[in-house]
């Protein structure tokens, strides 16, 4: 069987200094872990990517740390320079605003574009110190987009290595992604891949329109779903590939007796009331001073709502050391207090807020007891959140609210009620409707979705993508194929 060798900026967790020779070790949290750790767990390979520390990688504590990884880790080092140019500087000054059509919110320092392709260029020096010729080398986000680029730059031995990746961010259409200095040279870079994939079809649509104004000469073949392009005498596959979840385990942990318990006691910590669920990581992204003014919204054109709906809103810290993310949580901060100053009674504040993350098993409590979740992002490649609500949802009831910009709701409408997140008074009067919506019409609709949630599950994911890159240079499928539990690297169509 091939090895599956996975590349991303980040290791599944980080390392951190906690003081003279201590260390701590973090697990990751976010899409690509909770979707890929699994699976590369059970089946064995390589993971490469970055600790999360600038400087030199402690040996010891990356072993201990990796000891039961149940693969092999392979660490990228970063300068602290390198760091702040290729990771925060390109990566999320840039590409991240950009890919979300923020571009008010990009800085293109001319400097930041080397850093990132120098960056690039250690991980394929990585890949090719420990990829051999059948490993599957899996590429993964934004901030590696130039590592094929590399890869074929350094080594005409690792031109017959297939090389894929996956975007796990939106793709933006021609008029946004034409703002990037750097638009034809990071083009040419993704267009070194063997596959292509992306969350939704409109990102495909997207890509493909980009590849159409700034690459002269590249020819695009598409029928149906399936698409080519013909670019410097090679053919680059483009498929979508909507990411899941591991929906068993969240639907098994969710039925578990502690986190019944807790998601007990969170009920009755609100007698009388709906319980209504954001659940984000602090980014501009993702539409949260939005949300809270539609609630506040809805509070003012809807009294019946008063003292009958609690808005539990969690926000989980990153970039806090960034400051246009630090005035952002000042900015959510001040609307928390507007609204519980302004609507408060003395039996009943309108937002619980959260700056911290939750565990597992208070995460999965919480999605059991609240009866709406309101996620409304500005823009998502995909936002997983939706999911683990539906699977955790265990009496099949409740409701979604959710952003019609998020990928998941290509898969989740017409069951999920779909908003504009730049609408406030349309969003205050979904929030009231879900607040309304008869016992009957959510259980119909949450049946709807978590059924969709079941199937296209992260297995059917990684069945999907290994499949479209199973034949590349001539590939077996075979070779891709291992029993995970009930889940099988079949052949599934992308």
């Amino acid at each position: 069987m091939n090895r599956l060798i996975i590349v991303s900026n980040r290791l599944p967790f980080a390392l951190d200094s906690a003081g003279t020779d201590l260390w701590t070790v973090t697990p990751a949290v976010g899409g690509l872990v909770s979707a890929v750790e699994p699976v590369l767990r059970e089946r064995g390979g390589t993971w490469i990517g970055w600790p999360g520390i600038a400087g030199k990688i402690p040996q010891g504590p990356l072993a201990e740390a990796t000891r039961d990884a149940g693969y092999n880790v392979v660490p990228v080092a970063l300068s602290e320079t390198e760091r702040d140019e290729f990771y925060y500087g390109y990566s999320n000054e840039v590409i991240w605003p950009l890919f979300h059509d923020l571009q008010n919110f990009c800085n293109f320092e001319p400097a930041y574009w080397p850093a990132y392709k120098q960056v690039n260029e250690r991980y394929a020096d990585a890949i090719i110190r420990n990829a051999q010729p059948d490993d599957f080398i899996w590429v993964h986000d934004y901030h590696l987009m130039y590592v094929a680029q590399a890869l074929r730059e350094r080594s005409t031995s690792r031109n017959r290595l297939a090389l894929t990746f996956f975007l796990h961010i939106p793709f933006p259409p021609y008029d946004i992604f034409a703002k990037l200095p750097q638009q034809r040279r990071l083009l040419h870079a993704l267009l070194q891949f063997d596959l292509l994939g992306f969350q939704t079809r409109r990102d495909v649509r997207n890509f493909l329109q980009c590849v159409r104004r700034v690459m002269p000469g590249t020819k695009v073949l598409s029928r149906g779903d399936t698409h080519v392009i013909r670019f410097e005498k090679r053919k680059i596959r483009i498929g979508h590939f909507p990411i899941g979840i591991d929906f068993d385990s969240f639907e098994n942990g969710a039925k578990s007796e502690a986190v019944t318990q807790r998601s007990q006691r969170l009920r009755a910590s609100f007698p009388d009331c709906q319980l209504m669920l954001g659940s984000d990581r602090l980014d501009y992204s993702k539409g949260i001073p939005e949300r809270l003014r539609a609630f506040r919204d809805a509070l003012e054109r809807y009294p019946e709502m008063r003292s009958r709906v609690v808005l539990i809103q969690i926000v989980v810290p990153s970039r806090v050391e960034i400051p246009r993310y630090h005035e952002f949580k000042g900015r959510i901060d001040r609307l928390v207090g507007d609204i519980n100053g302004r609507f408060s009674t003395s039996t009943w504040v309108p937002v619980q807020y959260h700056f911290r993350g939750l565990d597992r098993e208070d995460l999965l409590a919480h999605y059991r007891a609240c009866d709406i979740a309101f996620l409304t992002p500005l823009k998502d490649g995909m936002n997983l959140v939706a999911k683990e609500y539906c699977a955790c949802r265990t009496d099949e009831d409740g409701a979604l609210i959710l952003s019609q910009f998020a990928g998941a709701a290509e898969q989740l409408k017409p069951d999920a009620l779909l908003v504009n997140p730049y609408d406030v008074e349309q969003m205050a009067d979904t929030i009231v409707k879900a607040f309304r919506m008869s016992p009957a019409e959510r259980t119909v609709r949450m049946k709807r979705m978590r059924r969709m949630v079941r199937k296209e599950n992260v297995f059917w994911w990684v069945d999907s993508f290994l499949k479209a890159g199973a034949t590349l240079g001539g590939r077996s499928s075979r070779a891709f194929e291992k029993r995970r539990g009930s889940a099988t690297l079949q052949s599934v169509k992308a």
